[in-house]
């Protein structure tokens, strides 16, 4: 281990961050032998991972410090902070999964046609109920809901939430990884919406409402993912960068472990499902030929990675470089990532993350959604 020399005063409070044992060591130390406030102590740590090293802020101190320094990112820090919840319990709920009759189908489909998760039900209330105790949010769509949700509590509320609970959910029976991914747009009306004994078609007023989850990427003003795989990651922007928080499991508190992180110019591998190339475009064939013939334009031969959860396959795009992707084939015309709460959200992280991210045809940012499941 490391020797470290700790003077002993009154400013120790930031010693808790280091952890119980790191706490407690120095705790037993001063009983032992400190004399007044100026006693030196040698205290043997574990190395730190090099990525933590640095700086082990917190995330609730790293939203504070980001208020205090604009205050127009308090209500938004104190989204991101609820969504940091959801995501702890989500992870939790996925690490016990198999011991809790949590995995397997729960008997319904949702919107799209897929059969639903018993964690893709669970994991969306969860969501919603973090997104409703904040306050902040007066209008969410989610993969498992088939029309917006409006949330009542939410008086004066600023802004829109879309989210997918949890990406990937049939990985989960296999215990691979998976993932919430979420963005934040601003609410540019107020929603006031009648309540109903039943479904009915909407006045003009509501329509407009919920109109405001239908917003292109370039509109939204936050996005991120959260990872549950060896360990829980939250990524995230807030449009001026992407950063990365890993949770602690000693203090459940997300740490600061991937500050700023920025797509590699070239990387080793592309992310598609080659299960489908026989319905793909020509022109993606040919392109994904090139790839790993290492005749484009990188003069370099990749090499495959797919997990089949969109959240794990564009981390690893984000930290080692590369190329993901799902193309269009005969079941799935129009691509099978929804624009709303996946494609536009990651491509938003993405490039702030200094990557690109393309239709094929247009910039993904820029398509506005007809729907909400698009």
């Amino acid at each position: 281990g490391k020797t470290d020399l700790v003077r002993c005063s009154k400013r120790d409070a930031h010693i808790a961050g280091w952890g119980s044992e790191a706490a407690q060591a120095i705790a037993t130390m001063r009983r032992r032998h400190v004399v007044g406030n100026a006693a030196l102590l040698a205290i043997a740590f574990l190395p730190l991972a090099p990525a933590l090293a640095p700086q082990c802020q917190s995330l609730p101190r790293w939203l504070v410090d980001r208020a205090r320094e604009d205050k127009e990112l308090e209500d938004l820090s104190a989204l991101l902070g609820s969504v940091s919840m959801a995501c702890k319990t989500i992870s939790n709920l996925v690490q016990r999964a198999g011991l809790e009759d949590l995995t397997g189908l729960a008997g319904d489909i949702n919107v799209q046609g897929e059969e639903q998760k018993k964690l893709d039900l669970v994991a969306n209330d969860v969501l919603k109920d973090a997104l409703r105790y904040t306050g902040k949010v007066g209008l969410a769509a989610s993969e498992e809901e088939a029309d917006p949700m409006l949330v009542e509590e939410a008086y004066g509320s600023k802004y829109v939430a879309v989210f997918d609970p949890l990406d990937g959910s049939s990985n989960v029976d296999a215990a691979v990884a998976t993932g919430t991914i979420f963005g934040v747009f601003k609410q540019n009306v107020e929603c006031i919406v009648k309540e109903r004994d039943e479904p009915g078609a909407l006045d003009e007023a509501e329509t407009r409402c919920l109109l405001n989850a239908l917003q292109p990427g370039t509109s939204l003003v936050a996005a991120g993912y959260c990872m549950y795989s060896s360990s829980t990651v939250l990524v995230f922007t807030l449009g001026d960068g992407v950063h990365g928080f890993t949770l602690d499991p000693r203090t459940n508190e997300f740490v600061l472990s991937h500050n700023r992180i920025e797509v590699p110019e070239t990387g080793p591998y592309y992310s598609f499902n080659e299960g489908n190339v026989g319905g793909w475009d020509d022109p993606v064939v040919a392109y994904l030929e090139a790839l790993k013939a290492g005749t484009g334009s990188q003069n370099r031969r990749y090499g495959s990675r797919y997990v089949g959860s969109m959240v794990a396959d564009v981390h690893r795009t984000l930290l080692y470089g590369g190329v993901y992707g799902y193309p269009a084939d005969p079941k799935n015309k129009a691509g099978k990532l929804r624009l709303l709460y996946e494609a536009a959200p990651m491509s938003f992280l993405v490039e702030q993350a200094g990557g690109l991210c393309s239709t094929g045809r247009e910039p993904i940012m820029g398509v506005v959604p007809t729907s909400v499941h698009q």
